[in-house]
């Protein structure tokens, strides 16, 4: 495959633009591919060959759409530890992570998709009262679908098959840092029979490819996930066509620790802040523990990031890998810097790379404590392996403190009062709510509130709906 093509109208196409750019190994900080920014002319033909596209695929019957995508899980599956091998060398994902998280993930989204597939009906009556008037569910149109680089495969899996299972035609940008994966789909989806101009891929960064996306007055919807700065960005960009906007961003999670949590609480919240290098938007970056357990929770999440193992991403085994590029690393760096200079107590990690890796974007996995409101660490998305660790004395306490973010997308609470966690959880104000550790279920609604997001929710029926329009007709 020539990574610096698109796919654009059924095939690979060389781009109109010349501008490369290479894709690094965070591992090695070294450059083994390259691929096209894209211009304003790779732009408009993807655009042009998805619009031509849609009449058709709009109206394929629902039985076609999912066996196209049956095909493409049933390839998908066979090509995984491909998949595996892209990722953990474009984004610095252990290839053990790779291959069963990351990898996993697109799976379990492309499954669930045709599982809510085959369920929905896309034409029903309003009700008993209203038998005449008919409900009908149409794809909204031409999709943007702009996808970030931390979980490659579960963000693009969450809204390609979704889009093309409501009937929409799409242009897909994924991340320039972690492109290749994509490409890889793209291959896949190059062996389906699906029409020409239904599926299109352009790379391009977001200044470029993902503002002309935005802006196009021919895309009727942009579906993005990515940092809370460039989703206002994507939303001024997209106002003058009035184009629909869905919009999954940041978030800074808290983990309510109260004292009767089980004995595995810590440990699994500090295993979860460090997973995937801490490169999740879901992540429960501030632990809030009841102070009566407070000095305990201390000493076990400083044990637990003592045993943490950092390695190559190529490396067998459960260590966490290097961050994905160098910005990413300076910034956490510089975090960490800002959590000691404003006084929180570094209880493990810190600033530089650890022992015996001079090479690579790696980050000590650091732990702070005594971490307040006022500081840093409290209100910015570190996006790196770096937990805050804060007491509380009251349930209304940590409700207010967990609350006390700009961000609303993923929280977290550990108890063995059910009557309490169920209490919690309805006055925490964030789109998803785990107890005890007990994940979403699949179809489980992704999304968040406040600045995590705008209502959108990917996943399940949900991630179906995200592309559907509601046309209501009366006397049928």
């Amino acid at each position: 495959m020539d990574t610096t093509k698109f796919y654009i109208d059924g095939g690979w196409v060389t781009p109109a633009s010349t501008q490369r750019v290479d894709v690094i190994n965070p591992s090695d900080e070294t450059g083994f591919a390259q691929i096209t920014l894209g211009s304003a002319a790779d732009t408009n033909r993807a655009v042009s060959a998805a619009k031509q596209a849609f009449p058709a695929w709009s109206t394929t019957p629902k039985a076609r759409r999912v066996e196209l995508l049956e095909r493409l899980l049933e390839i998908y599956t066979e090509r995984a530890e491909e998949m595996a091998q892209t990722i953990s060398q474009e984004m610095g994902a252990p290839i053990n992570l790779a291959r069963t998280a990351q990898v996993g993930a697109g799976a379990t989204h492309l499954k669930n998709t045709i599982r809510a597939l085959k369920a929905f009906e896309f034409e029903h009556p309003l009700g008993d009262h209203a038998p005449d008037n008919l409900i009908i569910h149409e794809p909204v149109g031409v999709c943007a679908l702009i996808t970030p680089w931390n979980w490659p495969m579960n963000q693009i899996m969450l809204k390609v098959p979704a889009a093309l299972a409501a009937g929409c035609t799409v242009v897909l940008k994924p991340s320039e840092i972690s492109p290749l994966s994509a490409m890889l789909l793209a291959d896949m989806i190059d062996s389906l029979d699906l029409p020409a101009g239904v599926f299109n891929l352009v790379n391009g960064d977001g200044e470029g490819v993902g503002t002309q996306l935005s802006s196009h007055p021919d895309i009727d919807l942009v579906s993005f996930t990515g940092s809370t700065r460039a989703g206002k960005a994507i939303t001024i960009a997209a106002a003058d066509t009035v184009k629909r906007v869905g919009l999954e961003l940041g978030g800074k999670g808290a983990n309510i620790i109260f004292a009767d949590a089980d004995e595995k609480a810590v440990t699994r919240g500090v295993r979860h802040c460090f997973n995937n290098s801490g490169q999740s938007c879901n992540a429960p970056t501030r632990m809030l523990v009841e102070k009566s357990v407070y000095q305990q929770a201390v000493e076990t999440a400083t044990a637990i990031a003592r045993k943490t193992e950092v390695d190559q991403a190529g490396s067998e085994g459960r260590h966490i890998g290097p961050v994905v590029s160098e910005q990413q690393f300076l910034k956490i760096q510089a975090l960490i810097k800002q959590g000691i200079d404003e006084g929180a107590t570094l209880l493990h990690g810190g600033e530089g790379r650890p022992e015996g890796l001079a090479r690579g974007y790696f980050v000590k996995p650091t732990v702070f404590a005594d971490v307040t409101p006022e500081m840093t660490l409290w209100r910015e998305e570190i996006f790196g392996p770096v937990l805050a660790i804060t007491p509380f004395e009251t349930e209304e306490e940590a409700v207010r403190l967990a609350n006390d973010t700009v961000y609303g997308l993923t929280n977290y609470i550990q108890t063995a009062d059910k009557d309490r966690a169920r209490r919690v959880a309805r006055q925490l104000r964030s789109g998803m709510v785990e107890i005890n550790g007990k994940s979403g279920s699949a179809g489980f609604p992704f999304g968040g509130m406040k600045q995590s997001g705008n209502g959108s929710r990917e996943g399940g029926v949900w991630g179906l709906e995200e592309f559907l329009e509601v046309k209501s007709v009366t006397d049928w």
